[in-house]
């Protein structure tokens, strides 16, 4: 069939348009269907983890690390960015739960994570959907971080045990160098005493025998002292 050739030219650049996009589509790795708009979803699940930036303790401070994928690959992309809220933010031990706001798009992104790596994400443009998974996640930090929490305070324990077993050892000690010395102390006590009733003896016998010296010196005295008196007259 023969066209007229204004029609001709308008068939074959309908043509090249509809092979130019499907071309696209192909080199896409997805059929696009005429007239629908490939839009993501409002709420969806993926899961990941990505370093934080900054070690300020702020959920928005998380930067991308480049091997996270989905939503997490976004919230990354946002925070990068700087196109979000930090709306709220739970700590549980190293658990945490942020709520995040994008202005732009007026949506949410609630986020779970552990040790400063993002764990979970969900998008939602539902303010009360964000809030109810906000709040699921912050009491799911608070289950997880029992575990958590409890080694912490038991560590705390074992330690505050060690450190008294340490001061009582250290008493132990100094407690049996007291009696060590106390034991030495009383030997030489008891050597002294010992020395000191020998020599209180010894020293009373000599005390005995020169009194018993004395006695007969003065007996002598007195002997010799009438026989030199032999012959005087006696005084009155």
């Amino acid at each position: 069939m023969k066209y007229p050739l204004y029609l001709g030219r308008t068939v074959s650049l309908v043509l090249a348009c509809a092979l130019m996009q499907s071309g696209v589509a192909l080199a896409a790795g997805k059929t696009v269907a005429p007239g629908v708009v490939n839009a993501p979803a409002v709420v969806s699940d993926a899961q990941g983890d990505a370093d934080f930036a900054d070690t300020s303790g702020s959920a928005s401070s998380i930067d991308a690390s480049g091997s996270a994928q989905g939503e997490v690959a976004d919230l990354m992309q946002l925070i990068h960015d700087g196109g979000l809220a930090e709306m709220r933010t739970t700590y549980n031990g190293g658990y945490g739960a942020s709520l995040f706001f994008h202005a732009k798009s007026m949506t949410y992104y609630v986020a779970l994570f552990q040790d400063k790596h993002f764990w979970r994400v969900i998008r939602t443009s539902d303010q009360m959907r964000a809030e109810t998974v906000y709040a699921g996640f912050a009491r799911q930090t608070a289950q997880l971080a029992e575990v958590e929490i409890r080694r912490t305070q038991l560590q705390a324990q074992k330690a505050s045990i060690e450190r008294v077993i340490g001061e009582s050892q250290a008493r132990a000690q100094r407690l049996q160098a007291d009696i060590e010395v106390a034991r030495a102390q009383e030997a030489k006590v008891a050597d002294y005493q010992r020395q000191t009733q020998d020599e209180t003896l010894a020293l009373r016998d000599e005390k005995d025998k020169a009194q018993a010296q004395l006695r007969q010196l003065q007996q002598q005295v007195l002997q010799l002292q009438r026989q030199a008196e032999v012959g005087l007259p006696v005084s009155r």
